[in-house]
């Protein structure tokens, strides 16, 4: 059976982080393992409080998984500060992981820090390089870029300003740009792929989480870069359509919509 690795934070709301990232690689059929960087006190309205694991740990439950079961595909979300992030990506080159999805995780939905100010240069010296994809959204490319993103001019702008940072791919997510439309950016170094879908209206969290955690799924399972973004994009679409309303604030994803099927495992 196929693996995918977690390497996030706690969300004890079960809409985001690990618990959303467990939910897709079960629903995409792969065997899921997570290393869990951050527990948050968290729910639909937002974070209440956030308690980090030394490094040490984080360290100990990677090599834990690595060395006995080994994983096809892994993917990074909270990691908050820039001894965490070196402690990872160290790990990551230790044991050669290829099929690497960084969400460059710094602000939940509700808008509460999940990423000290200083540790985005590390993120991008470290970990950027190792990566597959990078998948930011517009708050966050604008961040990593130093600019503001307004249009989808810029969002492509961003994309070769974030791959020049060193990941092979760079989706760069356009759903906060006002619209009907989202409009989502895949660039390889060469060429932009775009896909726009219709908006869900409503609030959610745990979309960044189940998108790319969806798409190191799709990449354990042996699709290449494009064919899993474009899985990991139709199964978000479907997740949104029938969220559940659970919570008196932000709903999460319904991480086993119907109609949805796995892909089937490349060779």
């Amino acid at each position: 059976m196929r693996t995918a690795l977690t390497i996030a934070g706690s969300d004890s709301g079960g809409g985001a982080g690990i618990q959303a990232d467990l939910k897709t690689f079960t629903a995409f059929k792969v065997f899921g393992l997570s290393a869990i960087t951050g527990l948050t006190a968290q729910n639909t309205r937002g974070v209440q409080g956030v308690e980090l694991p030394t490094t040490d740990f984080i360290a100990a439950q990677l090599r834990a998984v690595l060395e006995d079961i080994g994983a096809d595909a892994a993917k990074t979300g909270m990691l908050a500060t820039g001894e965490i992030i070196r402690t990872v990506a160290a790990i990551i080159r230790d044991f050669g992981l290829r099929n690497l999805v960084v969400d460059p995780v710094m602000i939940a939905a509700s808008g509460d820090a999940l990423m000290q100010h200083e540790a985005a240069p590390v993120m991008r010296e470290h970990l950027f390089p190792l990566a597959m994809v990078v998948t930011p959204n517009l708050d966050e490319a604008s961040f990593l870029c130093e600019r503001k993103i307004r249009t989808v001019e810029e969002m492509e702008e961003a994309a070769r300003a974030i791959h020049t940072m060193g990941p092979r791919h760079v989706l760069i997510k356009g759903g906060h740009l006002p619209g009907e439309q989202v409009v989502d950016l895949l660039y390889d170094g060469r060429e932009f792929i775009r896909r726009e879908s219709q908006r869900t209206p409503g609030e959610f969290h745990g979309t960044g989480c189940t998108l790319s955690s969806a798409i190191a799924a799709g990449l354990a399972k042996g699709l290449s870069v494009r064919e899993a973004v474009a899985t990991a994009q139709k199964y978000v679409a479907l997740a949104l359509r029938t969220a559940p309303a659970v919570g008196h604030g932000r709903r999460p994803l319904n991480h086993f919509p119907e109609g949805f099927t796995p892909p089937a495992d490349r060779a």
